[in-house]
Order: structure tokens, then C-alpha cells, then sequence
């Protein structure tokens, strides 16, 4: 059954994604008085930031900002000249290549977060609401969910586990 959608439901979505911007908006400025593009802030912030057990390599970073490998290859490049990341080899695979934050990189992604933190603490609660707005129907239930579509590097590994 097709479900209908009624103002209010158009009307949180767009309240969702005004909020969304205003704090994407507020970023990508905080980056650019920084001396940074704000994917290049992105980038540090996903080094800095990966989860327990994923390795900081250009294919990874490239997954999680949601852009080709070759663009964040260039990203790193600017990064790297800029002294913010450095270059290094794996352990015994001497063929990966892993990036770390140098500690003028570290200091301007603390700065950076700090001042991302204090943003989110004034923008965060109409942000949260609109979200749980958003992502009630108009009948007062949860919507329901779509079906996901794969990213890039989920299409990637799936093809590498089946080749396998």
C-alpha cells in the first residue's frame, strides 16, 4: 500500500533539512576562517575520528566522506603540503599507505571541534527535534524505512566477498 504524505510531513522534512544546512553552514565558515576547505576539516575529522578497528587508508576516507578515491587522494595531497597529515607505510604490507594527523593537524581539528561542540550545544536541541519530527508520520507512528541504497564502498566489498 502507498502511503500518503500530508503538509506536516513535507514541512518536517524541510525543517530537518534547514537545520541540517544552517549547521553544515556554520562548518564549512568555521573551516574556511580556519585557513581549511571544509573537506579538508572533514577529512582530519575522519582520521581523527574512525572507529575501532578501521584503518585510516585513502579508500576508507573517500567511503566516509562520500566522494571518489581520486578526490581524496587530492584532499590529502593539499593536507600533506599544507603540513596538516602525513604519509606512512603499513607494517608488513609496505603497499598501504596510512595517514595520520601531524600535531599542526591535531591542533587546528581540536580547535575546529571545540568550536563545533559549543555550536552544537546552542543549535543541537532544534536540530534533535527536528530530526524526531521528521521522522514521525502524520499518523504518530515511525515511518516506514525504504529500502537502503549501497554506497560505493559497500558495493566494493560486497563484490570483493563474493569474488572470494
Amino acid at each position: 500500500m502507498e502511503r500518503s504524505l500530508t503538509l506536516a510531513d513535507y514541512q518536517a522534512l524541510a525543517e530537518l533539512r534547514y537545520e541540517i544546512r544552517r549547521f553544515l553552514h556554520f562548518s564549512e565558515q568555521a573551516a574556511r576562517e580556519a585557513g581549511l576547505e571544509p573537506r579538508q576539516h572533514q577529512l582530519m575529522l575522519a582520521v581523527k575520528g574512525l572507529p575501532a578497528g578501521a584503518r585510516p587508508r585513502i579508500g576508507e576516507l573517500a567511503e566516509r566522506l562520500q566522494i571518489q578515491h581520486h578526490s581524496a587522494v587530492e584532499l590529502v595531497n593539499r593536507l600533506a603540503a599544507g603540513g596538516y597529515v602525513k604519509r606512512h607505510r603499513a607494517g608488513e604490507d609496505r603497499r598501504e599507505v596510512l595517514l595520520s594527523l601531524t600535531a599542526k593537524g591535531q591542533k587546528i581539528l581540536r580547535d575546529l571541534s571545540l568550536h563545533h561542540q559549543a555550536e552544537l550545544s546552542i543549535r543541537g536541541p532544534a536540530l534533535v527535534s527536528a530530526l524526531k519530527r521528521a521522522m514521525q508520520t502524520s499518523n504518530g507512528s515511525s515511518a516506514a524505512r525504504p529500502k537502503r541504497r549501497q554506497t560505493t564502498g559497500e558495493k566494493t566489498n560486497n563484490a570483493r566477498k563474493r569474488q572470494q
